[in-house]
């Protein structure tokens, strides 16, 4: 896989065969890779040969000839020269003393920088554009690129290199030939490799002098939706924050957290951009809430891509066979969202907007590895916006990728895997108090040398980059104070913001350690199996529209279907009627519907089941709520006050009275005849054997206005003893008929109980805060949300 044809920064440069592009001459000095990297001396030179081979010697010589001289010297001498030499030797004493060399510091004269004006006979000396499409090219044109070429309101510019055909043509679009870059003036070009990408810095210049107001970086092949940038990007910034929409933005609850995953946000969890650090590949999880931010600052835009997303070597090696293409897709729905102060993600070359305060971010380095020159240049820059206000916001898919299934050596990703955790620590802690946003860059370039993040070639390269930036007719924009110092202000509940990525389908997600996975998919095995042909039937009080989905995706992974009932209907979503105080009456059908079901399990929507506790429970026999206290109460009939009761106990007797004798007889043994049994009904289950017993019962019922609450207690004493029950199996359950002060559903559950009551579900923010707490007891939930 190549990301645009790239090739190594140490490949040779074509001068004739393979239809490659000769070395131009730079009026500049010729720039070649001779220049930069020289040739070993010949091995025929004989004083060379056994100079290398005495060359201990001759520097003990040379040693003793320079002691001599300087004794010689100093005998005769002034104090002056002594003085000249202790000052000599104090200038020289960490190189004698054998310690590092510092870097030379360029010295440049910003004040003096001269412009640089467009020759007049220069191809295309006299076209403006506000809005240009960069790309490398190494190839001849595409058919992706004769797209991005028709794009509206864009100019396409493609920058050659020595790998590129000669003659290369295509209508609408301007070609930076490696004869006209040498021919333009600019600085940085006599540090640029013949044979790489990075050429694309010339061609950033050309359109920065050439008008540009906003540069979209891209790839050779990168297909555009509908050719219209507009569509995807944030291209109109404005001049202020005041008129524009707020974005979300990734939260900065947690300080430590200094680099995120954005694909797990568009929905691909199992993948990760090319430049994140590998021992964050297995932080999967989403975010629990976002905050907001103004638009309007969102100097870099990075897209994501379909099809073959921006991987590194280790995924894409890894994921697939490897005659295989991936065709991957993200949500295109989700929101964009915007990086905070101290957070950061890898940013590319071949799918990113640049808008004019950040077009000094577009320069990438020549001395890393050509996998890792953009991604370094990212977090470079993302490190600078934060110096000017600005940050980096990431969009859904704005180009569709088709992996060619070209792969790339692992080596030319060597200063990712390596260095990367690194740099991003570094670039948080790095601090400066240079005047001007030119002299912070060049200050965090020598920064970054010192710490072998790039070479001294970089940094030379920085400075005349920035002074070809000031020759073009760039201004640099203003610093702005920094946040990352101050203290972080308190994310209070309004300032949280929920989203749910969607569950997109991806390829083999390894990052858990398999035994952690394999015990917790034998739990989800364990349970399907022991309640896999019980039915559950669920009455839901709230929104239908909002949660019935929610449900069935909760409890379908463990039983055999989820039958919802509701007080109103809804045949798009399968959700039948019931009202609540009859629902008992709509079970025979259920129970006719699945003959064959091992049980069939009642639950109301304010009680949650933790499923994975009632393993033990026996499914031969009935449960309810009988021992929990506020669920289920004995209300006396004699001398209540509550006309209520008295008109439901009148209903009791009636039915009881006319019951077979095995349902009366039950019933007057556990209950007596002037008292009933009130119960919550959240909750119960009926196992095979009683289920024409129930269905008996509710015929008996027929049309009185009997109560859910006082049927279903009333059906199960007339079925069975209460000694028969299997009244442990919910004894445990956590039930709570009142919530007082500052006590919420997450503060009184516990995964230890059966079961859990009151909570409120109404819609899907609801639901996600559930399945947290659910988790706990079955981890394996937190893939719903």
């Amino acid at each position: 896989m190549l990301v645009q044809d790239r090739v190594s920064p140490h490949a040779a440069v074509a001068g004739g065969g393979g239809g490659g592009q000769k070395t131009p001459t730079s009026p500049r000095g010729a720039p070649g890779a001779d220049r930069r990297h020289p040739r070993p001396f010949a091995k025929n030179l004989d004083f060379a040969s056994w100079a290398s081979e005495h060359s201990s010697k001759l520097l003990l010589l040379l040693f003793v000839l320079a002691s001599a001289a300087a004794v010689f010297l100093l005998r005769g001498a002034a104090p002056d020269a002594a003085a000249l030499l202790c000052l000599d030797r104090s200038r020289s004493s960490s190189s004698a003393a054998g310690g590092p060399t510092r870097l030379p510091y360029p010295d440049v004269k910003w004040s003096a920088v001269p412009p640089l004006a467009i020759a007049a006979g220069t191809p295309f000396a006299s076209f403006r554009a506000e809005r240009w499409i960069v790309v490398s090219v190494s190839s001849p044109p595409t058919a992706a690129l004769g797209a991005l070429a028709r794009v509206k309101g864009w100019q396409l510019l493609a920058v050659g290199n020595s790998h590129t055909p000669s003659g290369w043509e295509l209508k609408g679009a301007i070609f930076l030939s490696l004869e006209l870059q040498a021919q333009l003036g600019y600085r940085s070009v006599d540090f640029l490799p013949y044979a790489s990408h990075v050429r694309k810095t010339a061609g950033y210049l050309f359109a920065i002098q050439h008008g540009a107001k906003v540069i979209f970086d891209a790839d050779d092949r990168a297909e555009v939706p509908g050719n219209d940038l507009g569509k995807h990007f944030d291209v109109d910034l404005g001049s202020g924050v005041t008129n524009h929409p707020v974005l979300l933005q990734y939260s900065h609850a947690d300080p430590n957290r200094t680099v995120v995953n954005p694909y797990v946000h568009f929905g691909q969890r199992s993948v990760w951009p090319r430049g994140l650090p590998l021992d964050k590949v297995g932080e999967v999880a989403h975010e629990v809430f976002y905050t907001e931010v103004f638009s309007g600052r969102q100097f870099i835009q990075q897209g994501l891509s379909d099809g073959l997303p921006d991987v590194d070597a280790v995924f894409y090696f890894t994921r697939k066979p490897p005659t295989a293409a991936f065709d991957l897709k993200f949500d295109a729905e989700a929101p964009k969202v915007a990086l905070p102060q101290g957070t950061m993600a890898p940013v590319n070359s071949f799918n990113t907007l640049f808008h004019t305060p950040a077009f000094w971010g577009l320069m990438m380095p020549v001395s890393v590895s050509s996998m890792a020159s953009d991604v370094i240049r990212g977090y470079w820059a993302q490190r600078i916006l934060w110096e000017i206000g600005g940050y980096v916001a990431f969009y859904p898919p704005t180009i569709y990728r088709k992996d060619h299934i070209q792969a790339y050596p692992f080596a030319e990703e060597k200063d990712l895997h390596v260095n990367v955790g690194r740099l991003i620590k570094f670039l948080n802690e790095w601090r400066s108090n240079k005047r001007t946003l030119f002299e912070r860059i060049l200050d965090l370039s020598y920064a970054m040398a010192e710490e072998g993040f790039w070479t001294e070639q970089d940094v030379r390269l920085m400075a005349a980059w920035l002074q070809d930036l000031l020759a073009v007719g760039y201004r640099q924009p203003r610093l702005m104070s920094l946040e990352i110092d101050r203290q972080r202000a308190t994310i209070g509940e309004g300032d949280m913001k929920e989203f749910v990525p969607k569950k997109l389908p991806s390829v083999h997600l390894g990052v858990d350690e398999i035994g952690t996975v394999n015990y917790e998919i034998g739990n989800l095995i364990k349970w399907r199996k022991n309640f896999g042909n019980v039915v559950l039937i669920m009455h839901v009080s709230g929104p239908v529209d909002r949660t019935a989905l929610e449900w069935r995706l909760l409890y379908g992974r463990i039983f055999k279907t989820v039958i919802i009932l509701a007080e109103q209907s809804n045949t798009e979503l399968a959700v039948e009627h019931c009202a609540l105080s009859h629902a008992y009456k709509f079970l025979p059908k259920v129970f006719a519907r699945y003959s064959g079901a091992d049980g069939f399990l009642f639950l109301q929507d304010h009680m949650i089941l933790n499923y994975w506790n009632l393993l033990q429970a026996d499914k031969e026999k009935l449960w309810i709520t009988n021992k929990i206290a506020h669920s289920w109460v004995t209300v006396p009939l004699e001398n209540n006050k509550e006309e209520w009761f008295v008109k439901q106990g009148s209903m009791v007797k009636q039915v009881i009275g006319s019951s077979p004798v095995h349902f009366q007889t039950n019933y007057k043994e556990s209950m007596g005849e002037d008292k009933i049994a009130f119960c919550g009904s959240e909750l119960f289950y009926i196992p095979r054997q009683f289920v024409e017993d129930f269905s008996d019962l509710v015929g008996l019922v027929g049309d009185l206005e009997l109560h859910h609450k006082i049927a279903v207690p009333m059906f199960f004493l007339a079925m069975d003893s209460p000694q028969n029950f299997d009244s442990d199996a919910l004894a445990g359950t956590v039930f709570r008929s009142n919530l007082v002060g500052n006590e919420t559903f997450s503060s009184i559950y516990t995964a230890q109980a059966p079961a859990v009551f009151p909570v409120k579900v109404q819609n899907e923010i609801d639901f996600i805060k559930l399945i947290r707490v659910m988790s706990t007891g079955d981890p394996l939930l937190m893939e719903l949300v």
